[in-house]
């Protein structure tokens, strides 16, 4: 027997190799909800964590093995691979397949479990929005999976969040990018899979009688087709059309995705094109103490990154450095200090610049246009701010206020 392991476990030789999987003794074994595989696969608990066993080809498991290593080096959202076993024998000395071991995905299930129960609608729309996520953000990092399924999709709630993981990458091929082409044979495996699996389902009686199989396959490429625009299309704006960009970034958020930075160029008639980069969630604490030296819990550094985005975007494609620099002496600070002694106390400086753009956001939606930060400042203080108590009050402690 040979164990090829990224994650040194002791227990797993403890194991019964010899044995085929489909004969493993209960008392290794957890009941676990799975889908559909071509393989067998078992569910062994060692110590605080379950892993999934799988006995495929050799080559097979050496290059999936191989495939969930790298995305999980670039942070896709997929199952851990943890180790392959070959050249197993049986007591008898009869060969054995080979089997690829990865960690199972605490709190998760599988999207066929899922659609074996009464779903309610919106639960459902959601799942189909998660799926359709994974898929984009899949595409985006280059990978062609070949075998989209319900099977092979788990689903976890984090933190209220609905999210969608790869599990299987048996046929899965990492490029640099992909072509339309490749993306279109893609998600036409992926429709032709889910819709054949609802078909089983209904035809098993486990599918909820309000659930069409072609419309919820047919649904999933929908929403991967308009999350996909909305990721990758380049935006034609005004050079004082920040208003314009501010709200793809939070469409863009809406959507599940987050803003790295934004590429711009300029066209022959003086307009702007935009285009975002979109990453994780997790990136923007990081990003805006690295940039500003500001630091800010998560949604107040995407609002204040997505506003230095749209600062750079509209006023000039300069180094991201120098712009960040810019924004903090030319937009945030004089913001801050615009605040009167007597309502400083109320709020950080980064929570009421974070609230100032919403605020801005709101006037301008009502107004139609930017209406400038200038006035939205004024309104903000005189409207909002003045009328909260002081944060000093409600923390119980003492506040120092800025000079």
């Amino acid at each position: 027997m040979r164990i090829t392991s990224a994650l040194v476990d002791p227990a797993l030789l403890d194991l019964p190799w010899s044995t085929p999987l489909t004969e493993w003794p209960a008392e290794h074994l957890v009941a676990l909800p799975q889908g559909i595989s071509r393989h067998v696969v078992r569910f062994v608990r060692l110590g605080d964590y379950v892993y999934a066993v799988k006995e495929t080809g050799e080559r097979v498991a050496e290059r999936e093995y191989d495939l969930l290593r790298a995305l999980e080096r670039i942070g896709f959202p997929t199952v851990e691979a943890v180790a392959i076993v070959a050249d197993r024998q049986s007591d008898d000395g009869e060969p054995l397949d080979p089997v690829l071991i990865t960690r199972h995905l605490q709190f998760s299930l599988p999207y066929r479990a899922l659609f074996s129960h009464t779903l309610r609608l919106e639960t459902m729309q959601r799942l189909l929005d998660a799926l359709a996520a994974l898929l984009v953000r899949m595409h985006l990092t280059g990978f062609f999976w070949g075998d989209c399924s319900l099977s092979n999709t788990l689903f976890r709630r984090d933190a209220g969040a609905f999210a969608a993981y790869l599990v299987d990458a048996e046929t899965g091929a990492l490029h640099r990018s992909l072509s339309n082409g490749q993306r279109g044979e893609d998600l036409e495996i992926a429709q032709v899979n889910i819709f054949g699996e609802a078909l089983d389902l209904q035809a098993a009686g486990l599918l909820h009688d309000s659930i069409d199989p072609e419309v919820v396959s047919a649904e999933v490429v929908r929403r991967y087709q308009r999350l996909w625009h909305e990721v990758t299309y380049e935006q034609q704006v005004e050079r004082e059309a920040r208003h314009d960009i501010e709200g793809r970034i939070r469409r863009l958020n809406e959507l599940g995705f987050d803003v790295a930075e934004i590429a711009v160029s300029t066209i022959d008639d003086g307009r702007y094109l935009v285009r975002p980069k979109v990453v994780d969630v997790g990136y923007h604490c990081r990003r805006l103490l690295r940039l500003t030296g500001l630091d800010a819990e998560e949604n107040q550094a995407r609002r204040l990154l997505n506003d230095l985005d749209a600062y750079r975007a509209e006023c000039y494609p300069i180094d991201e450095q120098q712009a960040a620099h810019r924004w903090l002496t030319e937009v945030f600070e004089p913001v801050v200090r615009a605040v009167p002694a007597h309502l400083r106390r109320k709020l950080e400086p980064q929570e009421i610049f974070a609230q100032i753009i919403e605020y801005k956001w709101l006037l301008s939606e009502r107004a139609g246009r930017d209406v400038g930060m200038a006035p939205a400042v004024q309104s903000y203080l005189a409207d909002v701010l003045a009328h909260r108590p002081d944060e000093q009050a409600v923390l119980g402690g003492a506040i120092p206020t800025a000079g």
